[in-house]
């Protein structure tokens, strides 16, 4: 009976391993490359920023928007936890932006590496990687 209660707690510790090694069980952190002078930002800036409606730092950088895929769950927790929205909503208010031509769509990178790179490579960038990760090349940026 007691080795069986020690394999399920066994059993529910690796399944939060595995969450927290995706960044689900983690949440998800909002990054910044390291020459963006903002050092935070609220939640409906965020939301502009991720919705491609704020296009420039308060410094007149333009920015540059980089996304996980659709179906990514750290997606889903980046537009439902700190924007507040669906990602259905996320990508209707992108499609709109790219219809009408008023501006550019987030450019979709394939995981959280790749994300990492390009944040850092690119002036102006912003992203969002689970809280797992190291912040060596690029700058957590907190959101309020």
């Amino acid at each position: 009976m007691m080795l069986s209660i020690h394999r399920h707690i066994l059993r529910a510790g690796l399944a939060a391993l595995v969450l927290c090694g995706n960044g689900v069980a983690w949440g998800v952190e909002v990054i910044v490359h390291p020459g963006v002078s903002t050092t935070e930002v609220t939640r409906p800036l965020a939301r502009l920023i991720f919705g491609a409606k704020v296009t420039r730092w308060d410094d007149g950088a333009a920015i540059r928007v980089f996304v996980l895929p659709d179906e990514s769950p750290l997606h889903h927790e980046l537009s439902k936890s700190i924007l507040n929205l669906y990602p259905y909503q996320l990508r209707a208010a992108w499609d709109r932006i790219i219809y009408t031509g008023i501006g550019l769509a987030p450019i979709q990178v394939a995981n959280e590496a790749e994300m990492r790179r390009q944040v850092a490579s690119v002036p102006g960038a912003i992203g969002y990687i689970g809280k797992v990760f190291t912040y060596d090349k690029v700058r957590a940026l907190p959101v309020r």
